[in-house]
């Protein structure tokens, strides 16, 4: 009989279930993720679950790790501070796909070189430039992205910068042609930017992960799910944790299937950070062709269509001073709710809310507090950034304690990106424990913070909530509307046909909207969500029923749904793709791209086979590596597309339609899915 062990780090929870032959949930724990050391939190979480199946860590086949970590930090724009080197590239490329915006302010180099689409050398790689950038760079930087113009048809000048990084800063460096197989640079370039930015965040988690359940006496390999629900080994997440946003998500949506084996359903996960919606087609989660996207980057990563929404238990709730009546929104940042942050230090917290309630004024800073993250790398941070950390220290402060100017507002949210430094404000966590839907923390904490945002005056000069219970009730309400519209989004994506309007305007649509509270006036508008929702989280219970009554449809709460990350993480498979790409520049010649260069064939069939024989041997090295012992191809897909310069496939030479005296056609791409047929093995 086989034990899986499933752990999921989330943003506030860590969870972890074991499964027993695949086929039955025989316990689950929840431990607090503990931002200062991740593995004390899996440890609580891993212990706890075996106490509760009393069974012994040894009995344990099998430990799989899925994550929010990675998607969560690129939502709330934190990871390490990156260097990116852009090969053959200009300036002004730096603006396409929201590059500039990713980069936020770190360094680059626009380095001379790059090779032409096929695979020829353009200019020669500067490489003085290149070292005396990496020699100013190596103590300001965790890491480095390269990305250069036509990589994927020839890697010659990214493999070369990768081995001078290595060389002189001995720094990690992510390179884009490692990260995908298309074309477009920039975006490539967003990738790798990504990729290194969160290296050592993901590097510490698994690296620690590994270290607790040794120390538990768990032996078998630790396994990783990747962006598209499949597993990876802890080895290459490491070198690929770009590969690992959605993973939390991704696997959500395998345990959901799992769970209640719906065939057709929107999944909803509901976490501290994030709200996260796919939608279940025949049973599995489409993968989305123009690759992962987790807030507003569009990034190259192959994983599961899934919108994610900067939306959850524990979001910033923000005032808004627009209008007569005043309101609140939630997110996109996420902080510490005021409950769990007075269950861990109540002295200081009540302390606090008790000076403020007493002053008739409202302060700015107002049921909000501070507090450093230890052990965090902190390269390339400046003299005012670092005089707050000292201010800081080791201890939970009131904002107002910390920010003594104006100024200090930017280098405080700059160290909050950096993941040095925690925030504390009001949650809809807060919310609920007002409400008494939750009691896992401080509920007289949480009231009191309650109180004090509500004594904020709307346009019309009223305060927001005359109590706790009156304003957490207006933030629950908001939860619900932002949910709803996160979900009408993900359903209005995914019909078929397509609508021509964006769905994040359909879904505000005013007709819409009336339609789903019933509009019968001289005309009647109805509206609603067209299938079930299967909702997840630990708090979707809470939350979830009044969304499926807005939206009007079944909301489906499995009973393991506060875990479903941590089950799905167990029930998935190694699966690896391998693409690459044949072209044809002159008449009778076919060129194969591959990782040391171009290599060109007289005859296609020779040239596909060569490709087809290449990405197999690569994928199912890939998947050896994960620890799969046995694999089989699930099938070779080939896709034709028609490029940007003039080429012809032979079948199709009779038909071109090229001007007079050019060659013209098609350029094939095969992809190469590799899947195991049973999971990795145990020691």
């Amino acid at each position: 009989m086989a034990l899986l062990l499933g752990v999921d780090t989330g943003g506030t929870y860590t969870d972890a279930v074991l499964i027993r032959d695949e086929t039955r949930v025989i316990a689950s724990a929840k431990a607090l993720t503990t931002r200062v050391d991740l593995a004390i939190g899996v440890g609580q979480a891993v212990r706890r679950v075996l106490a509760a199946a009393d069974v012994s860590a040894g009995q344990v086949a099998m430990a799989s790790l899925s994550t929010t970590l990675a998607t969560n930090a690129l939502v709330e724009g934190q990871g390490g501070r990156v260097a990116l080197i852009y090969v053959g590239f200009k300036e002004r490329d730096l603006e396409t796909h929201g590059l500039a915006g990713a980069l936020n302010g770190d360094p680059y180099l626009i380095l001379g070189g790059g090779h032409d689409h096929a695979g020829a050398e353009r200019a020669p790689l500067d490489e003085a430039a290149l070292i005396s950038f990496l020699t100013e760079q190596r103590e300001q930087v965790s890491g480095f992205a390269v990305a250069s113009q036509f990589a994927t048809r020839n890697p010659a000048h990214e493999q070369r910068v990768a081995a001078l990084v290595t060389q002189v800063t001995g720094r990690p460096v992510s390179a884009s042609h490692q990260l995908s197989a298309k074309l477009n640079g920039p975006k490539r370039a967003l990738t790798a930017v990504l990729n290194a930015r969160l290296i050592g965040m993901i590097d510490r988690l698994i690296g620690r992960a590994e270290d607790v359940l040794t120390d538990i006496g768990i032996t078998a390999p630790l396994m990783v799910v990747r962006g598209d629900g499949a597993l990876i080994s802890a080895a290459q997440a490491r070198e690929r944790p770009i590969e690992t946003i959605l993973s939390g998500p991704a696997a959500s949506i395998v345990g959901a299937r799992w769970m209640t084996g719906a065939a057709r359903a929107l999944v909803s996960d509901i976490g501290g950070t994030t709200t996260d919606v796919a939608l279940l087609r025949d049973g599995r989660p489409a993968i989305d062709p123009a690759g992962a996207r987790v807030g507003s980057y569009r990034t190259m990563v192959e994983a599961v269509a899934m919108r994610t929404t900067g939306l959850g238990g524990d979001s910033e709730v923000h005032f808004l001073t627009e209008g007569l009546h005043g309101g609140v929104t939630l997110g996109p940042k996420r902080v510490l709710p005021i409950a769990l942050i007075a269950a861990e230090a109540p002295e200081v917290v009540h302390a606090a809310l008790d000076a403020q309630l007493r002053s008739t004024t409202p302060g700015e800073y107002d049921g909000r507090f501070v507090r450093a993250v230890a052990s965090q790398p902190r390269e390339g941070i400046s003299a005012r950034e670092q005089m707050l950390l000292d201010r800081i220290g080791d201890g939970l402060h009131p904002m107002a304690d910390i920010l003594r100017a104006r100024i200090e507002t930017g280098a405080l949210k700059r160290l909050v990106e950096r993941g040095l430094v925690q925030l504390a404000g009001v949650t809809p966590s807060d919310a609920s424990h007002v409400l008494g839907r939750v009691a896992a923390w401080d509920a007289e904490a949480a009231g009191k913070a309650l109180r004090l945002f509500g004594r904020r005056r709307t346009g019309a000069g009223q305060m927001l909530a005359p109590d706790p219970a009156a304003m957490a009730q207006i933030i629950v309400d908001q939860l619900t509307e932002q949910t709803a519209l996160a979900m009408l989004e993900a359903a209005l994506a995914e019909e078929e046909p397509a609508f021509d309007t964006e769905p994040e305007t359909l879904a505000r649509h005013e007709l819409l909207q009336r339609g789903l509270r019933g509009h019968a006036g001289l005309v009647r508008i109805e509206a609603a969500l067209n299938l079930p929702v299967i909702g997840l989280g630990a708090s979707a219970a809470a939350y979830y029923p009044a969304v499926g009554e807005r939206l009007g449809t079944q909301m489906i709460l499995p009973e393991h749904a506060a875990v479903a990350n941590a089950i799905g993480a167990v029930v998935g498979r190694v699966t690896m793709r391998e693409s690459g790409t044949v072209t044809s520049p002159a008449e009778g010649r076919f060129r194969v791209y591959l990782a040391g260069g171009p290599q060109d064939f007289t005859d296609q069939t020779q040239a596909l086979s060569t490709l087809e024989a290449t990405l197999r041997d690569k994928a199912e090295a890939a998947a050896r590596a994960a620890g799969s012992p046995t694999t089989s191809i699930l099938r070779v897909m080939r896709r034709a597309a028609r490029t940007a310069w003039p080429l012809r496939s032979p079948r199709r030479a009779t038909s071109s339609k090229a001007a007079p005296g050019r060659f013209a056609g098609l350029s094939a791409t095969l992809t190469i899915p590799i899947r195991s047929t049973s999971r990795r093995r145990s020691p």
